[in-house]
């Protein structure tokens, strides 16, 4: 029996210990700051920014169809489709493609280019009028919304990371459709984040139609209140200083933020801010091929429009082909150029977003909640072991200690983790003082049964133990699986609190039962037969 406490007593040793590291690490400096170090505060607790942004992913669903209005524009004539029109007839509906203009002997071979793997996204049914509409399969929709979403979280992340910011949160929002979650610790400039995620505008070039006009409403003059289903007006300002104009483009853009592999900031030979790219592969060939046939000197020169924001920023003629590698020079500050070079390396949005709501929390409400938050936690647990000391007497001590270990446990699996600390986080540590009790109070009261049938105390604490194990770990897996739903659908504060219920239980399983079962019998161990239990 001796040799078997011993073996108990230092395994628990080993994993006070073992938890005891978890809490502070290698200690540096002072000790506040070694916690610190390993159990993060989350933005209610240290201060910082809470902001919720919405991604228009109606955007990345109207891109790709411009797209493959493109490529069909392309690829009918070498399927043996001639004289036809490819277009988004319906602006309410981006996700629709019309094919009109189609000879009667050339159907067949439209439907089995439209049939083929490159347009399985797209539902295609033949129209009265002899034309043929593409539509996007909803399934197709759904999983592009979903992978804009998962991409601008992706890239807004990346954004933060610039700033330095540790432990940030930034996750879907399980409020409201395709709307992102963004909570910055520490973090006092809100227009410094706000700066860095918009500096995530979507950056492309399009082919200039025609303009610039003085006005939208001279454009519209112009193209006799007709705007071609292939094209868009878009503002924009040629110099910082210039008044508004307005350009008439091609609606599907001829490279994108999606389509820079690398940028750097740098200046052109009149010393002017400019931008240095290279693009993908495929997006190389794509750039050549319209720079190539739309250069000074060809058939049908042209010029682009460098949009950023849905605004344009520069105009510029194309003096030769571009394949993957080029630059861009505009009425951009040096800033603007440092954005727009990282904006480009670690990628752009794949469609805009919009705020929906910015709060800031001060250091000094976090402080205050700090405070409270222990206040609460040290006078709920000083309690506690008041009121287990006064009712089961000796075996209150039993009790208490199985507590403060419990405590330490937790606060180890938080520094090992590096789990965020949050104020419902210390909520949950308070409950988990609770369950801890209550796991005591049911042992000790069934050991108390067993004491007034009759039995030693050796044999009470044995089948004390025996048959409150059953309900405790019932209470205690019901409770587990709740926290596990609060974490899966919760937001930040909402995780936190599950998290440290979710630690906070487990390691009051293991206190309850071994811990308090070896004192119970280190305590017993050498006692005569028959000698009264404290409880």
């Amino acid at each position: 029996m001796g040799k078997n406490l011993a073996t108990k007593l230092a395994a628990i040793v080993v994993v006070l210990l073992f938890f005891i590291y978890g809490i502070i690490g290698i200690p540096h400096g002072s000790l506040k700051q070694s916690i610190a170090d390993r159990i993060h505060l989350g933005l209610d607790l240290k201060g910082g920014i809470h902001l919720v942004l919405a991604v228009h992913v109606e955007e990345a669903v109207a891109s790709t169809t411009d797209r493959d209005v493109q490529r069909l524009e392309a690829a009918l004539p070498a399927g043996g489709v001639t004289g036809a029109t490819v277009g988004k007839s319906d602006p309410a509906h981006q996700d629709i493609i019309t094919i009109t203009g189609v000879p009667v002997g050339q159907m067949s071979s439209l439907r089995t280019l439209v049939g083929g793997n490159d347009y399985a996204s797209y539902e295609a049914s033949s129209q009265p009028d002899g034309s043929m509409r593409l539509t996007m399969k909803p399934t197709a929709i759904s999983d592009l919304e979903a992978r804009t979403l998962e991409t601008s979280i992706e890239t807004i992340r990346q954004r933060v990371d610039s700033l330095g910011v540790s432990e940030p949160t930034i996750q879907k929002y399980g409020l409201g459709d395709n709307q992102v979650l963004v909570e910055l610790p520490g973090i006092a400039n809100a227009d410094e984040v706000e700066q860095a995620i918009q500096s995530t505008s979507k950056l492309a070039v399009y082919a200039v139609v025609s303009g610039p006009y003085e006005s939208e409403q001279a454009a519209m003059t112009t193209l006799n209140n007709v705007i071609p289903p292939d094209a868009t007006l878009v503002h924009g300002q040629s110099t910082p200083n210039s008044p508004d104009q307005v350009w008439l483009l091609n609606r599907a853009s001829e490279v994108e933020g999606t389509d820079f592999r690398d940028a750097s900031g740098g200046t052109d030979v009149n010393g002017r801010p400019n931008i240095h790219f290279t693009l993908t592969t495929e997006a190389g060939d794509r750039f050549y091929k319209y720079t190539d046939a739309h250069k000074t000197g060809s058939p049908t020169p042209g010029s682009m429009a460098i949009v950023l924001g849905n605004k344009v920023r520069e105009v510029a003629s194309i003096n030769g082909a571009i394949r993957d590698q080029g630059e861009i020079t505009g009425t951009f500050t040096q800033a603007e150029v440092d954005n727009l070079s990282l904006m480009l390396r670690t990628g752009a949005l794949p469609a805009s977003i919009s705020y929906l709501e910015t709060r800031t929390v001060g250091p000094s409400l976090g402080a205050a909640s700090i405070r409270q938050g222990v206040i609460a936690a040290v006078v709920g647990m000083a309690a506690v072991m008041i009121f287990m000391l006064i009712y089961y007497k000796g075996s209150g001590i039993n009790a208490d200690l199985a507590l403060l270990l419990n405590l330490l446990i937790l606060l180890g699996f938080m520094g090992y983790s590096h789990a965020t600390l949050t104020l419902p986080g210390i909520a949950g540590v308070i409950l988990t003082i609770g369950m801890g009790v209550d796991s005591n109070v049911l042992i000790f009261e069934r050991i108390r049964e067993e004491l007034r049938a009759g039995k030693t105390a050796a044999a009470a604490v044995k089948e004390g133990f025996a048959h409150a194990w059953i309900t405790i770990v019932d209470t205690h897996v019901t409770t587990i699986v709740s926290a596990a739903i609060l974490f899966l659908f919760g937001t930040g504060p909402v995780k936190g609190f599950a998290v440290t219920l979710t630690f906070g239980l487990l390691a009051n399983l293991f206190t309850a039962v071994y811990v308090s079962r070896l004192i119970f019998d280190a305590h017993l161990k050498g006692k005569e037969r028959g000698t009264a239990l404290s409880i």
